[in-house]
């Protein structure tokens, strides 16, 4: 039952991602009119220090790593990332950008909202049910 409590923690850790994208979508949403505004995303967590905080790469199994890219000098001349937060990313995945450097498509981020909306509500179920097993283990009752 060991694997319980850390299937726990990485559901949390999964609701707080999806909290965090729903609040960058939401701005994103707030800002479809402004001029220049550039649409935003969270980047994913990184499957690789999850486990490593698990202990799974102190076994002397080969390790999983994020390529990790650091940007040249004429990398940031090519754009500015001002106002983007620790986390927060200029999203990639847009499809049009207006005469007035905008690049929100407000489609695009309500259907992004809507499966942030579905992924937390599974995250949700799953968390429940992971606490009614353990409810049931201790001898408390299913519930859930």
């Amino acid at each position: 039952m060991s694997g319980t409590p850390s299937l726990i923690a990485g559901i949390a850790r999964e609701m707080h991602h999806l909290a965090d994208r729903q609040r960058v979508v939401a701005q994103n949403i707030a800002n479809n009119d402004t001029a220049g505004y550039k649409a935003r995303d969270v980047a994913a967590p990184d499957f690789a220090d999850l486990l490593a905080q698990q202990g799974a790469g102190g076994s002397g199994r080969a390790g999983v790593a994020r390529p990790r890219v650091a940007p040249t000098a004429a990398m940031a001349a090519l754009g500015s990332r001002a106002g983007v937060g620790a986390g927060t990313i200029l999203d990639r995945d847009v499809g049009e950008t207006k005469p007035d450097g905008n690049n929100v498509t407000l489609e695009e981020q309500l259907l992004k909202m809507g499966q942030i909306q579905a992924d937390f509500a599974a995250m949700t179920s799953l968390y429940r049910k992971g606490q009614g097993l353990m409810r049931t283990a201790l001898g408390r009752g299913g519930g859930g």
